[in-house]
């Protein structure tokens, strides 16, 4: 099963972009033993539209344009479930085994995500209570992808 990363807005080179991309790099590589294939990240600019509705409807109609039939939509947002690392190798694993060819994780930009998207989404995920930045975000989300990886390889990466 394919995984890209969808996220609203770019990230800067820095020390940010190097751990994420670390992390990417770590799962193109140990993902194929488990029959996930990292295709990449997809960054698209932030809206300019006036109001914060207009701005996630435009934003999420970028990203819908983008999703082929059958491919799973995993969102981020601080309003979203929060599961442990297993649980989210568990979620991944499902849709793969289940048949899915592709898995997109999006980040949305500083207003959320539109109403629409977020209803299509077949989970809405956060990081915990607190609000994260984006360029962490993308951090901690690469990382988890690894994780998720790890775990379901039986590595020892990942010891709860």
């Amino acid at each position: 099963m394919r995984i890209e990363v969808h996220a609203v807005g770019r990230l800067k080179s820095g020390p940010e972009r190097e751990l994420a991309d670390r992390y990417l790099d770590r799962l193109a590589k140990a993902g194929p033993a488990v029959g996930l294939e990292f295709s990449g990240v997809h960054e698209t600019p932030e809206s300019r539209a006036r109001s914060p509705g207009e701005r996630c409807r435009e934003e999420g109609a970028r990203l819908s344009a983008r999703l082929g039939p059958g491919t799973a939509l995993f969102l981020l947002d601080e309003r979203g479930k929060n599961l442990g690392s297993e649980a989210f190798a568990e979620r991944i694993a499902a849709l793969r085994d289940g048949g899915r060819k592709e898995l997109v994780l999006a980040i949305g930009g500083p207003d959320g995500h539109d109403p629409a998207l977020a209803a299509a989404a077949e989970l809405t995920l956060c990081f915990g209570a607190m609000t994260w930045p984006h360029q962490l975000v993308r951090v901690m989300l690469a990382e988890q992808l690894y994780r998720a990886a790890t775990i379901l390889a039986g590595h020892p990466y990942h010891r709860a």
